[in-house]
């Protein structure tokens, strides 16, 4: 289980490839689910230029680890990546990698989605907007997986 927090911009797709690549026997895996979030230029409806994402040193990492192990007891995974950015965050940039592999399909869906729903709603991250109306601090994340069609 590897988590790692850094403030450089990453190819999602370029991490996800050298990991594999350098940590993975693809023979043991049957599965993987990959879950990539971005910085959107708006955020409900208010045009939004850049974004400033601070997190606790130590204590997010551990968070994160924990949240890797509590997924590993949960669901038969072989390996589990997060990839989170830090410090200033352009639109289109990517924020997170989230990526799991197992022997089967549904531990991967499963478990990629309960690392990434937990993290969103409990890591300790603080991310401060510059809007055309100055600068905010998001208050609340979006709301989780409920089963329905979202935005």
């Amino acid at each position: 289980m590897t988590v790692e927090i850094t403030a450089e911009s990453f190819d999602p797709y370029a991490r996800l490839r050298d990991f594999q690549q350098q940590r993975l026997n693809s023979a043991q895996y049957g599965a993987e689910a990959v879950f990539v979030g971005y910085m959107r230029d708006q955020n409900n409806g208010v045009p939004v230029s850049a974004m400033t994402l601070e997190h606790y040193p130590g204590m997010t990492e551990q968070h994160l680890e924990a949240i890797s192990a509590s997924a590993a007891t949960q669901w038969p995974l072989q390996q589990s990546l997060i990839v989170h950015r830090i410090g200033n965050i352009q639109p289109g940039e990517a924020i997170v990698l989230v990526a799991v592999w197992s022997a089967h399909r549904a531990a991967a869906f499963d478990a990629c989605r309960y690392i990434m729903e937990d993290l969103k709603a409990k890591a300790p991250f603080w991310k401060k907007e510059q809007r055309v109306d100055g600068e905010r601090w998001v208050e609340q994340n979006t709301p989780g997986y409920t089963g329905k069609n979202q935005d």
